[in-house]
């Protein structure tokens, strides 16, 4: 059985990891510190595969994985949905009522926000979950707390002081799987692919683009602009749309909105999850 080696930003028990666990489940994982080094450990051959947060549901897209997959050329192969179930964690034996701060992923610490005003509870952001875990169980601080999830208090031997406390239980990451190649699987019936595209700087670029979609009956299930940090005011698309590269309709409306685009990369085809 071939085990792959899967990087992911952050530490053990980190959602990343848990995801690498759930779409690879004989893998061997790969804490980094950084979407950078995620990206540099797969481009470099240290690992095989990588998983990365691209959305969620509350508070939105991850910009800097997008700005990194624009920049790198590695290729979406796969996506998968987790729900997320936030915990309040902290050392053994501490007092809820003692605590003063809680650290967290940025991300985490928004979609607990109005948990925290109302235990009048100071955010500290750091660079991961299971990371503030970690930090609280080596500093042995009892006056603060970690988000995380439950596998990261266990894998630590922290105490869980409060469950659930994002504050939507309709909480969900959606994460891509990167790879080196662009390994297309035949069409399931049921693809995603994802592109990247800007326009030319002329009146009525980006909905002659669009309309080509709408022209072949093709949904689109997602359009995000970045600035393309080059020019001001000028951006780049973030694109999801149903179907698959190797599918005679989107083959041919790649082929024609590419003349009407600045530029076009094909991130990936894959087969799309349910969120669940």
């Amino acid at each position: 059985m071939v085990v792959h080696k899967v990087a992911f930003q952050g530490e053990r028990g980190a959602y990343s990891e848990l995801a690498v666990i759930q779409f690879f489940p004989n893998s061997t994982p790969i804490p980094v510190r950084s979407f950078q080094e995620v990206i540099e450990t797969l481009l470099s051959g240290v690992s095989d595969y990588a998983v990365v947060p691209i959305e969620n549901s509350i508070e939105g897209s991850v910009n800097e994985v997008y700005d990194l997959l624009l920049q790198s050329n590695l290729f979406v192969i796969g996506e998968m949905y987790q729900r997320i179930h936030h915990c309040l964690i902290a050392i053994e034996g501490t007092d809820q009522g003692s605590l003063k701060e809680v650290y967290s992923h940025p991300q985490a610490l928004a979609q607990c926000r109005h948990y925290l005003n109302e235990k009048k509870l100071d955010p500290v952001p750091v660079y991961d979950t299971a990371g503030a875990v970690k930090m609280i169980k080596l500093g042995q601080n009892k006056n603060a707390a970690a988000i995380a999830s439950k596998r990261a208090a266990e894998i630590y031997g922290m105490e869980i002081l409060d469950v659930g406390i994002e504050d939507r239980k309709n909480n969900f990451t959606r994460f891509y799987i990167l790879s080196r190649d662009p390994t297309y699987t035949k069409p399931s019936g049921n693809d995603g692919t994802s592109i990247i595209f800007s326009v030319k700087h002329a009146p009525g670029s980006l909905v002659n683009i669009l309309s080509e979609f709408a022209r072949r009956e093709i949904n689109l299930t997602k359009i995000e602009s970045r600035p393309t940090k080059k020019t001001p005011w000028e951006y780049n698309f973030f694109t999801d749309f149903e179907g698959h590269v190797l599918d005679a309709r989107i083959r041919d409306v790649l082929r024609v909105i590419e003349p009407k685009t600045a530029f076009v990369k094909i991130l990936g085809s894959y087969k799309k999850e349910m969120t669940g």
